[in-house]
This record gives structure tokens, sequence and C-alpha cells, in this order.
């Protein structure tokens, strides 16, 4: 694991910043993918679809288990939680990987217009992570595979680290929750290491997760049965997220506690999918949409002539 200090930890900041503002853009915007000049109702796509709910706390996991763990080639980041593909598809974009497969995905004003213009629009991107996407195997509907197929890679590749990022309402499944027990199995030093993640911000699609109902001793008593050390990270402060990662325990499981829908509109913040659903026609959610995008700074993050600035 590389050293971290407080550049480090300002620049997973920023990239938090710059893969959540392109979540919302990808979300919402079919034009002034920079907000130039005042959003019109013609900026906005006709028909809005994805999930906003979890893309902050994917942004925060995958900056920080990038800037630990990224200078090793044998480092993998394995999203569980598919439906919140705005944020793995700017993450991709951010690391010039969604590039190398697509050559319209440009690290400059153009790619970036491309991807927010093309995310769940005919003939363009799907809303959910699909094998489109580089890496990824499995329709991103399909909740429960991430930790099994984590400790397959991990089979007979000590070299590997695998950081695996599950949905508290994925984990409800039979399949995330047997996988569990694959620690027991896999747990020797001719395989890789496997490190999870757990997003724990409280919301499913229409109700609390039950994860969300136990208490931390529940949670954390459930965590230990199957044999791994939790370890709490409470928001998106990278100094403990980078502290937690550096802990030496043996089988960790790191548990992300932060708010459904972080970082969007206040009166909306526990929304799964869409927080604000008309902006093409109430010029109210239009003004808000407008304020939400210019909260991340974007401008400080993205010159439309050098690209991204990091």
């Amino acid at each position: 694991m590389s050293g971290v200090g407080v550049r480090e930890f300002d620049q997973i900041l920023r990239r938090v910043r710059f893969c959540d503002y392109l979540s919302v853009a990808q979300l919402y915007l079919r034009d002034n993918f920079l907000l130039e000049r005042p959003l019109s109702p013609n900026d906005i796509k006709p028909r809005l679809l994805g999930h906003w709910g979890t893309c902050h706390g994917i942004n925060v996991a995958y900056a920080n288990t990038a800037m630990a763990f990224g200078n090793n080639p044998d480092f993998m980041f394995v999203l569980g939680v598919g439906h919140g593909f705005p944020a793995l598809q700017a993450n991709l974009w951010y690391d010039g990987a969604l590039a190398k497969v697509n050559p319209r995905a440009t690290l400059d004003y153009d790619g970036l217009a491309y991807i927010c213009r093309n995310f769940s629009w005919p003939d363009g991107f799907p809303s959910h992570a699909s094998p489109f996407t580089p890496g990824v195997i499995t329709e991103g509907g399909e909740l429960g595979y991430a930790l099994a197929n984590s400790y397959g890679v991990a089979l007979g590749h000590p070299e590997k680290i695998i950081a695996v990022l599950i949905g508290d309402g994925e984990l409800e499944t039979a399949t995330a929750l047997d996988s569990l027990n694959l620690r027991n199995i896999l747990d020797s030093g001719k395989n890789g290491k496997v490190l999870p993640i757990l997003h724990l911000n409280g919301y499913k699609i229409s109700a609390p997760s039950l994860y969300a109902r136990k208490s931390e001793r529940e949670l954390n008593e459930m965590i230990r049965g199957f044999g791994y050390t939790p370890l709490w990270i409470y928001g998106d402060n990278p100094e403990d997220f980078q502290n937690a990662l550096k802990k030496p325990v043996d089988s960790p499981f790191y548990i992300l506690k932060t708010e459904k829908g972080a970082t969007g509109p206040n009166r909306h913040q526990d929304a799964h999918q869409i927080p604000l659903k008309n902006p093409m026609t109430d010029e109210m959610e239009l003004r808000e949409l407008e304020k939400w995008l210019k909260s991340y700074k974007f401008d400080e993050l993205f010159n439309q002539e050098s690209g991204i600035t990091k």
C-alpha cells in the first residue's frame, strides 16, 4: 500500500467531486455540460433514467482504494451495485480505461460530452452496468455476485488484491450473504487478498435495508461470525478511509457508512433513483439542479482546453 499524505487526501477529494459531478451530468444533461450558461429546459434529457443514491459512496470507495492500491498492477476494484453505473462510468472515464475500448470516450471536452449525452440514451450507454463496459461480466441489475466473483479471481493468485464494494441491499441476497463463507475456504497464502466493503447507506429502492436496522453491535457480531474483523468508516473523509485500510488486521471487512444520496439536493437526500424528476418542465427543479451541479465547483477540476486538472 502506497504512502498517503495531505496531498493525496486532496487528490482523493478532488476525484470524488469530479466523479460526483460527472455522475449527475450523465443522469440529466444532453448539452451545456460545463454550465457555461444558465441551464435551460433544452439542456435536459427528455427521459431521466438511472440511479443516483449510491453514486457518492461508489466514488468514495473507488477513489480511496485506487489511491491506496492503484499503483499495484494486481489490484482490482469490483463493484457489486451495478445500478450505480453513472459513478462506475465516471471513474472508468477519469482513469482513461473507457477510452481504451471506445475511441470516442476521449479525455477532453468531446469525450465528456459524449459519455454524458449518451448515458441512458438510445444506441448509447445503458442505465446499469453491462458487459459492454470494460471489466463488467454481469448486468448491473443482477445483485449478489460480486463477492463470490472476487474470491474466484483470488483463487490461486496470491499476488491479487481485490477491493469489492457491496450494497447493503445487495447483502440481503442469498448469493451475497452465503459468499461470506468463502473466506473460510480461501483463507490461505495460496490465494489473493479480498477486501469486502459494505456500503451502508441505509436504504433500498423503497425501504430501509435490513442492515441499517441493526445496531452496530449486531452487525459487528454478524460479520465476526463469518470470520472477518469489522472496520467502520463514517462518511467520506479520506484520512479515515486510508487509516482503516492501513490497519493490520486479519480478514478485514470494511463498513462504509454514508447517507443515501449524499451530496445531492437536501430535500431529496434519500433518493434511490432520480432526485429531481421534472427539471425540464419545473423551473424550480431546474434551478435546484443547476445549484446542485455548481456545488461541485467543476470548473476547478476540468478545463475545456486542457481537460482534467489533477
